[in-house]
């Protein structure tokens, strides 16, 4: 299966005027036509389980009126944003189980490239935010309803958007530029800027450059300000007098803490892989990870141990029964 798709894809360069690539192709997970159609099953499983789970906690925060709290508007965002992450990937790759040729338009690479960077890069911002409206409730819960008011909080989630979605437009805008001589095989299921920047005609190491840092300085920043947030949020929560305060305080947390544990030990484990042996194998896994995976498990992290979010799903469950009969 592999020497046939290098093979087609070495055959089929499709270069334009000046000898430019004008699409690329995905190896994806190179195995048997079985296997491939076992992958397509189990990932298009997967596929509908992560939006129903995610879209089940955005219409719960939707449908009940005790849900509109910053707390919660937060994580409805969030839900929202790993539906958005999710999109950027899996359709493509589901088609491209079914594929022969794997092929990816150029538009249509760099757009997923902006659009899976963008939201991965959001991911941190909110994750941030998140814990700063826990430190905010649990650690100034006097001050907490005047700080974090409903107008304040939906301006904190643009700001995250916004953010995010305007870190990558001008260094893919310079890479789109490059020429691309071929050939034209990305070993992997996305287009990653590492297996582009491997295809260009000249070396950038500009662009490359701002790949590095920018991902790095989202990280590096973003995580010790949620790491000391928690250690001020605990702190807070050992003064508790009453057991159940105390309990209520660390289920809340420990459901964030997770899915940022997830999140940061997934791409951590990313940074500090070794730059030898199988390294594309080992970047599709962990790429998978956290871009698959975890948005599939994340709606489960926050809901198995909050009893409002429960609440507020049985009232989905039981609205999606209604309707039918209407």
């Amino acid at each position: 299966m592999v020497p046939s798709v290098l093979s087609t894809g070495l055959a089929v360069l499709n270069i334009s005027e000046g000898n430019r690539v004008t699409e690329f192709i995905l190896l994806s997970f190179p195995c048997p036509r079985e296997m491939q159609i076992l992958l397509f099953a189990v990932f298009s499983l997967t596929y509908v389980l992560t939006l129903m789970g995610n879209g089940s906690i955005i219409w719960a925060v939707r449908l009940d009126q005790r849900l509109h709290t910053p707390m919660y508007i937060l994580l409805a965002n969030f839900s929202f944003l790993e539906i958005c992450y999710t999109n950027t990937t899996v359709p493509n790759m589901l088609a491209n189980f079914l594929s022969e040729s794997k092929t990816i338009s150029f538009t249509a690479c760099f757009l997923q490239f902006y659009f899976f960077f963008s939201t991965g890069i959001t991911e941190p911002f909110f994750l941030s935010l998140m814990a700063f409206d826990r430190y905010l409730a649990i650690c100034q819960p006097l001050h907490y309803p005047t700080i974090m008011t409903g107008h304040f909080c939906i301006k904190l989630v643009l700001l995250c958007w916004v953010t995010g979605f305007l870190c990558f437009p001008i260094p893919i805008y310079f890479m789109s530029q490059l020429p691309f001589c071929g050939p034209n095989v990305i070993d992997h299921f996305i287009c990653d800027p590492g297996p582009l920047m491997a295809l260009t005609c000249i070396h950038a190491p500009g662009i490359e450059f701002s790949f590095s840092i920018i991902p790095s300085l989202a990280i590096f920043l973003t995580f010790p300000f949620i790491l000391g947030s928690y250690t001020l949020v605990f702190r807070a929560v050992l003064r508790v007098p009453s057991a159940s305060g105390r309990k209520k305080a660390f289920s809340t947390c420990g459901s964030h803490l997770t899915v940022v544990s997830l999140f940061f030990g997934s791409v951590l484990v990313m940074y500090i892989t070794p730059t030898s042996g199988h390294i594309t194998t080992t970047q599709k896994i962990i790429t998978l990870f956290y871009s698959v995976f975890t948005p599939l498990v994340n709606p489960l992290i926050y809901s198995l141990r909050n009893k409002e979010m429960k609440n507020a799903l049985r009232k989905v469950q039981m609205s999606m029964k209604i309707l039918p009969n209407k």
